[in-house]
């Protein structure tokens, strides 16, 4: 029987401030708020029998002057040092980071890199797009070239396409074959989501049908044909319909929380159980880490997370229960 895995996680969501304004992004404040540490504890302390901590926030908010103000006045010279100490907290209570940050310099990945167990940006689309006009951060080139970074700095990575964006068929294909072609250079993709578009209210593109299920089908085919073997296609539980997509080659199933996805809140995660239904008895579900089994073997992380890797992980690399 064939494995799909998942993450156990939660949710911590530092600030809502974003550079970007994309047009579908429902995520996005324009009166931005910053989780101050005890916030990030509390959250933090709620999670139960997590093992991912999953920072996502806004690309470079620290350009907002409330955000830059409250950072000062923590102590902090710039936003990724206290990603940095958020990080740590995690660590000290037991969690391994996953950081989405958006763009970052080789010196800012290279400064989270020792605090997280992997990070993760989404390429979305190769090309250029409508819906990204007024977001400097998703030219494709400036994302490709993190990507990049994070590989020659030997950093599991998870990277994805949004569909339904404004894209065509040729372009969802040439996306991800320029993935592929980051995971041959570097080796570092560990896991390529492929994500349904949902339309937010309030948005540019509210009125914007969501991609079809066979779109999403085609697209996961698609991916299974042209990524290596090694790299997992991942799939969101809360937004598509499971079973027909791990058909086509879909393998993991994100990170499921007990909390809200602060990206897509009308959409709840559903339970372990709940997924064990869908796979109609013909996949087993087995959890794992933000750390893919791969890279734990090939020991792809830093001494300061190195006690919790080995403490959470079994001989094979999935998430055990053991503590330390």
């Amino acid at each position: 029987m064939e494995v799909v895995t998942y993450s156990k996680n939660i949710f911590i969501p530092i600030t809502n401030a974003c550079r970007n304004r994309c047009a579908y992004c429902g995520f996005r404040s324009s009166n931005p708020e910053l989780l101050s540490p005890e916030e990030v504890r509390e959250l933090l302390v709620r999670a139960k029998n997590a093992s991912e901590a999953l920072f996502t926030f806004g690309e470079k908010p620290d350009i907002y002057p409330e955000i830059a103000e409250k950072l000062k006045q923590l102590g902090y010279k710039d936003f990724i040092s206290y990603v940095a100490e958020m990080n740590r907290i995690a660590i000290s209570m037991g969690f391994l980071p996953h950081t989405n940050a958006g763009i970052l310099s080789r010196e800012e990945i290279k400064k989270l890199k020792p605090f997280n167990a992997s990070m993760g940006l989404m390429l979305e689309q190769a090309v250029e797009l409508e819906c990204h006009t007024s977001s400097p951060g998703k030219k494709p080139e400036k994302r490709i070239k993190m990507i990049k970074e994070a590989g020659k700095l030997s950093v599991p990575f998870t990277t994805g396409i949004l569909v339904g964006i404004g894209e065509t068929e040729e372009d969802r294909i040439y996306s991800l074959e320029v993935i592929n072609e980051l995971y041959e250079n570097y080796g570092h993709i560990q896991e390529v989501i492929i994500q349904n578009f949902q339309p937010k209210k309030g948005t540019e593109m509210m009125n914007t049908p969501p991609p079809e299920p066979q779109e999403i089908l085609k697209t996961v085919k698609a991916g299974r044909q042209l990524l290596n073997n090694e790299v997992t296609i991942q799939i969101p539980p809360n937004l598509l319909d499971i079973y027909p997509l791990l058909k086509a080659g879909a393998r993991d199933l994100g990170g499921i929380s007990d909390f809200i996805d602060f990206i897509n809140p009308e959409h709840p995660f559903p339970s372990e159980n709940e997924i064990k239904k869908q796979l109609r008895g013909e996949f087993h579900l087995k959890e794992r880490l933000p750390i893919y089994p791969q890279y734990i073997k090939k020991k792809w992380f830093s001494i300061e997370i190195s006690e919790l890797v080995v403490s959470l992980s079994d001989p094979e690399g999935f998430r055990c229960y053991n503590s330390i």
